[in-house]
């Protein structure tokens, strides 16, 4: 018997003397239930190399927003581990050190699971594993893959990360890549390929024929709808959240959600402050910075801005956000008081943007995400601890425990499998 099956279990057995008494459960207790039953899978975690070594790692409570005590104390079963490289120049060099960087990135994944920790942790590669996995008691991992940039020209690239363990690819991050523009476009209406680029509908053939599912999550709106018009299996926008709601090219506007409908995927609701409501998050982000700012000054320091963050080395990024933690926890307090007076972006907000989506697109082509350590994290869900917050508040919506299965990963599930079949029907039709 598993943690979470006995967990459930006990709840189960806790719950029914309680009925002898009270006839219902309360709303909590009907969450609880829910999510140590179901699988819950979160699809988009970004991560440092340097937590990834035998000093530092996954199995320690670290500052980082996911390790694996914060799955176990939020009930989190799957984690997807993100193969990010940030777009660079479209030059053999610039592809030469995205493909190292991201060869990195699959390098620290294995470690964690085959070194570190592969009696907490094991790397899945399809649904069933997953299942298995979580029987067996351990957490799973899995890739995702931000950005293909590194794939650089060489096609046989999408084999090399299938074979890796990736599961899903984007074209494009922030900046337009050899493959697709990105929604970084839309400020200046200033693109590169007007969609994909020839090389980027190889790209999606090979993802189709390999089974790796496409992700239009950082993609131009016009390169989605290529891409979902091109791919011959399910697609997923692995972190975004509705435009209709709030107005950024992050988003995915109703016109691409009902394309992926079309298509049989499913868009992974982001819980990214300024995605959500940007107006209360930049208010807060404000007033928090002054904070800390202060604080940096009396260094000699700055608190950078994403801009000036993605400028930096990886090796200064991991410094700086060392620098950036000691300095959080010197404004803690301060920052605690500012918050009981400005609003912030909450489970709620998040919340309002999966029951948009579920209106508008049906309840089996959305999911649930949250771009942890990528800048990922809203009140009430600010960590993989708080993740049965969001449990929670999906049942005082009034979604049952199918639907909120199905949020929480079965509709991800069904569309990795879809996507697995279609590729292998591709393999041996070429046979």
């Amino acid at each position: 018997m598993t943690l979470k099956t006995s967990i459930f279990a006990l709840t189960t057995l806790f719950i029914a003397g309680c009925n002898t008494t009270s006839p219902t459960l309360t709303v909590e207790e009907q969450a609880r239930v829910i999510h140590n039953k179901i699988i819950v899978l979160d699809t988009h975690h970004d991560f440092s190399n340097a937590n990834f070594s035998e000093d530092k790692n996954y199995t320690m409570r670290l500052k980082s927003q996911v390790n694996l005590p914060k799955m176990q104390e939020g009930g989190l079963d799957v984690s997807w581990l993100i193969v990010y490289t940030g777009q660079g120049e479209l030059t053999p060099k610039g592809y030469k050190a995205a493909h190292q960087k991201a060869m990195e990135k699959f390098a620290s994944i294995h470690r964690l699971t085959n070194e570190i920790a592969p009696d907490k942790i094991e790397l899945a590669l399809t649904s069933d594993d997953v299942r298995r996995i979580l029987k067996s008691g351990k957490k799973v991992a899995m890739i995702g893959v931000e950005n293909g940039y590194p794939i650089g020209t060489d096609i046989s690239n999408v084999k090399k990360f299938y074979d890796l363990g990736a599961r899903y690819m984007s074209l494009a991050h922030n900046g337009h890549s050899q493959l697709s523009d990105s929604n970084t476009g839309d400020a200046k209406q200033e693109w590169l390929h007007n969609g994909l680029s020839d090389l980027g509908r190889e790209v999606i053939a090979e993802m189709n024929k390999w089974g790796i599912m496409i992700d239009i999550s950082h993609p131009s709106k016009a390169a989605n709808i290529e891409m979902i018009k091109l791919s011959k299996a399910p697609v997923i926008a692995s972190h975004s959240a509705s435009r209709a709601m709030y107005d950024h090219s992050r988003n995915l506007d109703d016109e691409e959600l009902m394309l992926l409908k079309e298509n049989g995927g499913v868009v992974q609701t982001v819980a990214f402050r300024s995605y959500l409501n940007g107006e209360k998050s930049k208010a807060f982000a404000v007033a928090k910075t002054k904070i800390l700012q202060k604080i940096a000054e009396k260094e000699g320091k700055n608190i950078l801005t994403r801009a000036q963050r993605k400028a930096l080395s990886a090796d200064d990024l991991d410094q700086y956000w060392d620098f950036y933690d000691r300095v959080s926890q010197l404004g803690e307090t301060e920052i605690e008081k500012i918050s009981q007076t400005i609003q912030q972006v909450n489970v709620s907000d998040f919340v309002d943007h999966i029951d948009y989506m579920v209106k508008l697109i049906g309840i089996d082509h959305v999911g649930i995400s949250s771009d942890f350590d990528g800048g990922g994290g809203v009140n009430g869900w600010n960590d993989a601890s708080e993740t049965f917050n969001v449990t929670l508040e999906l049942v005082k919506r009034g979604y049952n425990e199918q639907e909120i299965e199905k949020l929480w990963g079965g509709n991800l599930l069904r569309v990795l499998d879809d996507v697995e079949n279609v590729a292998l029907s591709i393999r041996n039709k070429s046979e």
